[in-house]
């Protein structure tokens, strides 16, 4: 590779940065668990929709849900 290309390969940092942004606004399956836990402990009865835990998560939780009082979705057993 040239001077050139390895100087544009390290000063393109968009798609990079855009990537690790997305991925770091995702929430984790013991983050929404937490929330669950949070909600219940302020409500006293478990969330019905994942749209309740906003006001507890900072991030993406979308590609999760409630089963039975816990968050079942991408990392979770």
């Amino acid at each position: 590779m040239s001077v050139a290309g390895l100087s544009y390969a390290a000063l393109s940092t968009g798609p990079v940065t855009s990537t690790a942004v997305k991925v770091s606004n995702q929430a984790s399956c013991r983050t929404v668990d937490g929330a669950i836990v949070a909600y219940v402990a302020q409500h006293g009865a478990a969330p019905k929709r994942t749209a309740d835990l906003k006001p507890y998560v900072n991030g993406d939780i979308s590609a999760y849900r409630i089963v039975r009082g816990q968050a079942a979705g991408p990392g979770c057993a």
